[in-house]
């Protein structure tokens, strides 16, 4: 069975929704051109759903058959419950004359097979609007005013079947596995530290496991697949120490069973920009510092096992089996995707994503989605799905590209990836369009031949005398514009000023006559000992470039030459020592 599961993903685009299975098809399974606000698959992969202007249509992944449409209006958010039997809907508070009597209750929670309503809440927030839900679905919750109030999914007109009371609480999560277990989050207030409690949620009365801190307005909780532990990554609007511009975060994490917790320790300052648990439950990886960031990996008591480097970035993820990870570098970075495996710490490829708003694993852990979404960029929008050797294997470009997601299916549905396979073979490789890498100009400066340009012209392209140009090279006054032609003369003119036509000026000006010293030994002058110093300068700069050359990095033309130019430098400053 599992050698006949296809992994299947789907887009909105300016054309409406697509449908696609692969690899190796991809082929489109329905394409429909209305229009959409946005679509969700349900986290088990049964259902598919979108909202329309007037109604939200439910879908059976599997064939595409429609299950139910919803007749609600104005929808902005959908999501579903862990196994998809339940749809909750969020859209905007509307004030009504009768509010006080008869509150707007934009939350409401859907059974997905039948369409009946079950029940409704007032959420005025958009931020965390949704309830939180167990994964047997037994149960689900949500935050009010100190409190978080759960509720008996089986019977919701019961109301509310227990609660959890804690004066400032601004947060909370629930635990994936099979002990539900909440997490609760209370921040800093009037000189009392945070504080982070876990409580079995058969038991609220007595905290499993308690943590204080101070520099924390916010939280993110990261659970592990089991439920067992969570990180705990915290966050401040503003670093007192003054070291960030974006506030300070730190990671703390704790077990439910309140036998350990700890702070995990960092050896870089710097923010942290991402964690991944393993799905082993067992490790997870940490990307923090300042840029060039470092990536390391730590065990389930928080002890680093193993360092990944610096490099520039700011995202990882394992995939699904766990055997592989990527360590990439997105938003203001240059997109590079580092792929890893786990099992032997090599790393596999560099895929060059740049620009991409979204990247993912398929569920069968050998293929990558990479994607240009039009919120972030309103070109070059489209979905690369990538082999986890480098190869492109598929691409879909669209004129705006507004959401793409996988289709969830369970890991074990594929054969686990015991050995690394070469680039698939029954797929032809996509080449990525090339593209000129242009270079800016001014708007006034448009339209007209450039004066420079940050790369060498092509062969074909450059005549006969600047085809053969030394770099760095002045170009000749036919070359240059009007208004640097114009700057130029008037240098001339005001160095030629004070000095006498008849006797004709030399090239470079003639070496002063050193003073001899009083042991006789002739001192080195100013002019000397700066050349020294500049040529030491240019010598160090070119041993910091070999080092990023080694760790393979990419470099500009211009540091290429300085490499270059290196004997000559060592030759020149020899000579000056000498002297």
């Amino acid at each position: 069975m599992a050698d006949k599961v296809v992994p299947q993903f789907a887009y909105r685009s300016n054309a409406g929704i697509t449908i696609k299975s692969g690899p190796p098809e991809y082929k489109t399974a329905e394409e429909s051109a209305e229009q959409l606000r946005a679509f969700q698959y349900s986290p088990d992969g049964s259902y598919l759903a979108w909202i329309l202007q007037d109604s939200i249509r439910i879908l059976e992944a599997s064939t595409n058959k429609q299950v139910q449409e919803l007749p609600v209006k104005n929808v902005i958010e959908i999501e579903f419950s862990p196994r998809g039997t339940f749809l909750s809907t969020w859209e905007r508070l509307v004030k009504t004359p009768d509010s006080e009597t008869n509150p707007h209750k934009n939350l409401t929670i859907w059974k997905t097979a039948t369409g009946e309503k079950l029940t409704g809440f007032t959420q005025k927030n958009q931020s965390g609007w949704n309830v939180d839900w167990t994964e047997d679905e037994s149960s689900c919750a949500r935050l009010v005013s100190n409190e978080v109030q759960f509720y008996d999914s089986k019977n919701f007109a019961k109301g509310i079947s227990s609660r959890l009371k804690s004066d400032g609480v601004t947060d909370f999560s629930l635990s994936p596995g099979r002990r539900p277990t909440v997490c609760v989050f209370i921040p800093e207030k009037k000189g009392q530290p945070a504080a982070v409690r876990l409580f079995d949620i058969t038991n609220l009365g007595v905290p499993l496991a308690h943590k204080s801190f101070y520099r924390a307005d916010s939280v993110q909780f990261h659970w592990n697949k089991l439920g067992t532990n969570v990180l705990v990554f915290t966050h401040t609007d503003v670093d007192k120490t003054g070291q960030s511009y974006y506030g300070e975060t730190a990671l703390y994490y704790l077990s439910i069973t309140g036998n350990y917790d700890c702070r995990v320790e960092l050896d870089k300052p710097g923010p942290i920009h991402d964690l991944a648990w393993s799905p082993n439950s067992k490790e997870f990886i940490v990307v923090y510092g300042t840029m060039p960031s470092k990536a390391t990996l730590f065990d389930h008591r928080a002890n680093p096992v193993y360092e990944f480097g610096n490099a520039a970035r700011n995202t990882v993820r394992f995939s699904p089996q766990g055997r592989l990870l990527y360590i990439a570098g997105f938003g203001n970075l240059a997109g590079d995707l580092d792929v890893w495996d786990r099992k032997t710490f090599k790393k596999l490829v560099t895929i060059p994503a740049s620009n991409s708003s979204l990247c993912e694993w398929c569920p069968d852990s050998r293929h990558i989605m990479t994607a240009i979404l039009y919120k972030r960029l309103k070109v070059d929008n489209g979905v690369r799905i990538w082999h986890y050797t480098g190869s492109l294997v598929h691409q879909v470009d669209a004129k705006e590209m507004y959401e793409v997601a996988w289709r969830p299916a369970k890991a074990d549905l594929w054969p686990e990836l015991r050995s690394l396979s070469p680039p698939p073979q029954h797929v032809a490789t996509v080449q990525a369009p090339a593209k000129p890498a242009g270079v800016y100009r001014p708007p006034g400066a448009r339209g007209s031949a450039p004066a420079f340009s940050l790369r060498d012209p092509a062969p074909e392209a450059a005549s006969s005398s600047s085809s053969n140009r030394i770099p760095g090279q002045v170009a000749p006054d036919a070359a240059i514009s009007k208004a640097a032609l114009k700057n130029k003369k008037k240098r001339e003119a005001k160095k030629g000023q004070g000095s006498d036509d008849s006797i004709p000026q030399s090239s470079s000006p003639a070496p002063a006559s050193p003073v001899p010293s009083a042991n006789g030994a002739s001192p080195v002058g100013p002019d000397v000992d700066k050349k020294i110093k500049n040529l030491t300068k240019k010598l160090k700069q070119i041993a910091d470039i070999k080092a990023k050359i080694a760790a393979g990095e990419k470099l500009e033309l211009t540091q290429m030459k300085k490499v270059e130019g290196e004997a000559e430098l060592r030759k020149e400053l020899e000579a000056l020592q000498i002297s």
